[in-house]
């Protein structure tokens, strides 16, 4: 047997983006700010070589549609490096990764199994694709008031009710570090020729160090979908593609990568995705093994301030979590009287620190390769001035995340299908034609094609008196609610 050594040491992509740069080549070519000169202010605030590096596909930078030289070699490096048989660069986002997975998966009326507290693109790639979600659902913990990840043993059931089902979707891990038991899932989705595609998201660093839960690839999924913008280092929007397998052909997963994809990829974006590869292979041990130090001294510390509640891997094994990501930094704050939307505003107006998300009982701290210990230190002071600031007979506002809603009809023939609006406290008993979803995570309260409750209309009226941010209505002050139906009489 011939074992052939890979030398992640290289970064071919970037290695010929700065030949190019220095080779002064004289550009005829797009982008239309020739290297700059024609985006002075731009230049003048970060620097001239950011404007050069922003080329375009050309034989010896390669073409990111049909990659055969630097690129090709780049995304070779990273399947090695995620032990996965293929990576294709995305410079939109996870979102796109997720869309893609779904269309290569999926045909037209066939059944995906997958959590209700998916993302937003999930559900856009359930429209794109005309599958049809049977959803599981999440554990919820009522004491944080956030949902959790989905047990192995719903997704038997799920299994089991829809034996015809094509794939099932995870979520690995949850915005707060949740995972769920993904070897069991893939290993039970396999037997019943079901593929397993998997949003990793948050999990881009989890291959990298030991102490984290295992990751899609790891444990055989045939497809996931990896933010390494988010938690690895690279540039927002850049993000990865990762198949393995035999379930989901190759030449499906180009054609339908094709189909969204770009045809003018960011170079600055897929460099800083072969950079961050590198760093990750050759440094990944020693700098999340910092940051897992710095989180675990901050929970700790966080962990004696009156008030507040840094929850961890004490979780693991209670229902919805069979794993935990320690560098996701979650915070109760239900016992100081503020909601998190207000401390995530305190801390920002107070003490210029901004936080990942917020919502109504918690508050969200990434940590993560690039974090110092001054800052991490400067978020626990923080956190004690604001608890001694709370007062003695804190108020505590109770709520209930509503029960998730019932799919009347698909999320695609909802979005084709003729709308009305209605005020929103009118909506009840209505069928949604459009998502309304708290931002960040993206995770939708009403999904369309979903009967709309009193429960939920009461929900987002309890976000927005509380500042939430919500996205995705026709209105933007979510007075109003598209749903199915014709204005006319």
């Amino acid at each position: 047997m011939i074992v052939v050594r890979i030398n992640q040491n290289r970064t071919p992509l970037f290695d010929a983006v700065k030949k190019y740069i220095d080779d002064n080549v004289i550009p005829f070519h797009v982008p239309g700010h020739k290297q700059g000169r024609g985006l002075r202010e731009l230049v003048e605030y970060i620097g001239e070589k950011a404007l050069r590096m922003d080329v375009n596909g050309m034989k010896d930078l390669d073409f990111a549609n049909n990659p055969t030289g630097v690129i090709l070699e780049a995304q070779k490096l990273m399947a090695h490096a995620y032990g996965a048989e293929n990576a294709y660069f995305l410079v939109n986002g996870t979102t796109s990764g997720v869309q893609a997975m779904i269309l290569s998966a999926c045909d037209p009326g066939s059944r995906i199994i997958m959590p209700r507290n998916a993302h937003r693109s999930a559900f856009g790639g359930i429209i794109l694709s005309g599958a049809m979600p049977v959803y599981v659902l999440p554990e919820i913990n009522r004491e944080l008031g956030i949902t959790m990840g989905i047990s192995a043993e719903k997704v038997r059931e799920a299994i089991r009710k829809n034996p015809h089902a094509k794939a099932v979707f995870v979520v690995n891990p949850t915005y707060y570090g949740m995972t769920s038991d993904i070897k069991s899932i893939v290993r039970t989705a396999h037997m019943h020729d079901m593929s397993v595609i998997i949003d990793e998201a948050h999990g881009a660093h989890m291959m990298f160090h030991d102490d984290f839960p295992l990751t899609a690839m790891e444990v055989g999924a045939d497809m996931s979908a990896v933010s390494v913008h988010k938690t690895a280092g690279s540039l927002t929007q850049s993000s990865v593609l990762l198949s393995r397998g035999a379930f989901i052909p190759q030449e499906r997963i180009r054609q339908s990568l094709g189909l969204t994809f770009t045809s003018s990829a960011s170079y600055l974006l897929m460099c800083s995705l072969d950079i961050a590869r590198k760093q990750l292979v050759t440094r990944g041990p020693e700098l999340l093994g910092e940051a897992l130090e710095l989180a675990r001294w901050a929970r700790e510390e966080i962990n004696r301030i009156p008030g507040l509640y840094a929850f961890g891997r004490e979780l693991t094994g209670r229902e919805g979590c069979f794993d935990f990501d320690e560098t996701k930094l979650g915070i109760n704050v239900r016992q100081t009287g503020y909601t998190g939307y207000q401390v995530e505003a305190l801390l920002r107006e107070k003490f210029n620190i901004q936080v990942e998300m917020s919502d109504l009982y918690n508050i969200l701290a990434i940590v993560s390769i690039g974090d110092r210990r001054e800052d991490v230190t400067a978020l626990v002071n923080a956190l004690r001035q604001l608890s001694l600031g709370r007062g003695s007979s804190p108020k505590i506002r109770d709520f209930e995340i509503p029960e998730s809603p019932e799919m009347i009809v698909t999320p695609r023939d909802a979005f084709y299908n003729s709308k009305k609006t209605v005020r929103l406290e009118d909506s009840a008993g209505e069928i949604a034609g459009e998502m309304v979803m708290s931002y960040p995570p993206g995770i939708p309260v009403i999904c369309l094609g979903e009967r709309i409750t009193k429960d939920v209309i009461d929900y987002i009226m309890l976000l927005k008196e509380e500042g939430c941010e919500l996205q995705g209505t026709y209105d933007p002050d979510v007075e109003y609610i598209r749903v199915l139906g014709s204005n006319s009489a």
